[in-house]
């Protein structure tokens, strides 16, 4: 029983504990958040890379990762991909020379990655520029939605593909009450 509840948590889906606020306001601190840990491909229980891929992590997903530098668990979204020049500045992303689209909602920026835009915190300021810098093969620009509070990969750089677990589905607890929000 043991091995298939490993197996399963390793290669199929897992729930995390939020621990910091670097997604506000998108997901809080003490969040758990269910992930979908075959969304890029398959790993096999005690792998650190993909045993087979088949998609790759796009602009806007919110992701699962271990961080380059310690190893830990970090939930952060996906702002850049393989081959995309990017440069950050005062917070704000220019993608491929085109600056990405934030729009105010209620006093609330929200930044137009993908499909479905998600909101911003800039009330700390919008952490260190970055770049501008070209993402190599295989590797990922992963920042938090509360731009002046997040250690991202502007801090520890660029992530690789295989130290990606899995996309985040949505949030299934908050404030320790069941719920659902998509991410």
């Amino acid at each position: 029983m043991i091995a298939v509840v490993l197996a399963a948590r390793t290669s199929l889906a897992d729930h995390y504990l939020v621990p910091s606020g670097s997604m506000e306001p998108t997901v809080r601190v003490g969040d758990h958040i269910l992930v979908n840990k075959l969304a890029y491909g398959v790993r096999l229980p005690l792998m650190d890379r993909y045993a087979l891929e088949y998609a790759s992590p796009a602009r806007g997903d919110v992701v699962v990762l271990t961080s380059p530098e310690d190893g830990r668990v970090l939930l952060k979204r996906v702002v850049a991909v393989p081959e995309d020049m990017v440069r950050v500045s005062g917070g704000t992303l220019t993608i491929n020379g085109a600056r990405v689209a934030v729009e105010e909602r209620g006093g609330t920026p929200y930044e137009s990655l993908g499909a479905n835009p998600h909101p911003l915190d800039l009330e700390m300021g919008g952490g260190p520029d970055f770049g501008p810098v070209r993402v190599p093969p295989r590797h990922f620009l992963v920042l938090g939605d509360h731009r002046g509070d997040s250690k991202d990969g502007r801090y520890f750089g660029f992530v690789d593909a295989d130290a990606i677990l899995g996309r985040s589905l949505g949030v299934c607890v908050s404030h320790g009450s069941l719920t659902w929000r998509d991410l």
